[in-house]
């Protein structure tokens, strides 16, 4: 748990699966209607606009067909290639720009989506189990919810005719099946894994550690490189372009003046952005440019370094001394790491629990 980790979204907005199956007109296959499950996907997903299907159908071959053959029965319910490759395609959506996934990943994506429509129907025959149900006016508003997905009639009707055989019927149960999964999740896992305030304190007072930086300088290099094996009038040379660009860059005047010095002059591999290294510790630079920042302030230019045959100088842009970060400066990224945490620890071992009495048969 680092308390510093940045996190791009709430961990209780990470399993908003509802309408994962929207779009999937385009694929233009076979209905199969004795075999076609009511799986909708509860993958992590931050918009299931992300998850339309462009529109033009798949080559042949491509690992983007379906049939509706059986992947697995989950307790006798049957889950079809369909289902899987949705889920497929939410661990790695950009399948779709290339007609396939990469064969070194597709076996390991493969085995995690069918994990994960295996959990979901799980979760949906335990929702039923305990005879948990959808109010209507709920209901009434994600159907409403799903409908404004398409752009046009056309596009929706489409949609029932290749998903659901054109039953509005069909649609409603698919609908309610994902509000069934999403309510269980809620119950079991979201609301368990909420952590409070006095919890991410508690938790930042016992690591301290987690929460400690180092000394580090943040700078931007200008390096002239010639060949360690270079003649004497070539090494020549180079210093002496080396002193020109010192003297160019003493009288750079900011950050962005250095830093298209450094893009336009430098031979090392920082020159492609702006020369910049950004934050780097005091233990993993070498002692001559510690000595030389350790006199230097923000904004200064060092005197021309040299390393073995080559030449180099840096601009200080910062120089950050160790200590801790403050409780309120990563109390909210806490919380979101401790939750996402907690949330995947009690989604794992419901999994678990589901599992132990199923009967689980993969095709």
């Amino acid at each position: 748990m680092a308390g510093a980790r940045p996190q791009s979204e709430e961990p209780m907005k990470a399993r908003r699966h509802l309408f994962r199956f929207l779009a999937w007109t385009a694929l233009a296959v076979s209905p199969a209607p004795a075999q076609v499950a009511s799986h909708v996907s509860t993958a992590p997903a931050t918009s299931h606009r992300a998850y339309s299907v462009p529109p033009s159908a798949p080559a042949s071959g491509s690992s983007l067909q379906v049939s509706d053959r059986p992947v697995a029965r989950v307790n006798g319910a049957v889950l079809t290639d369909r289902d899987l490759l949705r889920e497929m395609l939410a661990i790695f959506p950009y399948a779709r720009q290339h007609n396939g996934f990469p064969k070194s990943e597709e076996a390991k994506i493969r085995q995690g989506a069918l994990r994960m429509i295996e959990f979901e129907e799980l979760v949906y025959q335990e929702a039923q189990r305990r005879k948990m149900a959808i109010p209507a006016a709920q209901l009434q508003r994600a159907e409403a919810e799903f409908r404004r997905q398409f752009p046009n009639r056309e596009e929706f009707d489409r949609y029932l005719q290749t998903e659901v055989q054109g039953s509005w019927d069909l649609l409603r149960t698919r609908i309610r099946r994902s509000l069934l999964v999403e309510a269980l999740l809620r119950t079991e896992v979201e609301e368990k894994a909420r952590v409070s305030p006095a919890e991410a304190r508690a938790y930042y007072d016992r690591n301290p550690k987690a929460f400690q930086y180092s000394e580090s300088f943040s700078f931007q290099s200008i390096s002239i490189m010639p060949p360690a094996d270079a003649s004497d009038s070539v090494k020549h040379e180079a210093r002496g372009r080396a002193e020109d660009a010192l003297r160019q860059a003493k009288a750079a005047g900011n950050y962005r003046e250095f830093g298209l010095l450094a893009e336009k002059l430098s031979e090392d591999d920082f020159r492609v952005n702006m020369g910049d290294h950004k934050a780097v510790d005091r233990d993993k630079l070498p002692p001559e440019i510690v000595s030389a920042a350790l006199a230097m302030k923000p904004g200064e230019v060092s005197d021309l370094l040299q390393f073995g045959s080559y030449y180099s100088f840096f601009r200080l842009n910062a120089h950050t001394l160790p200590g801790k970060m403050p409780f309120e400066a990563v109390k909210d990224r806490l919380r979101q790491d401790m939750e996402k945490d907690k949330y995947e620890r009690l989604r794992s071992a419901l999994d678990a629990k589901l599992r132990l009495h199923a009967k689980i048969q993969e095709l």
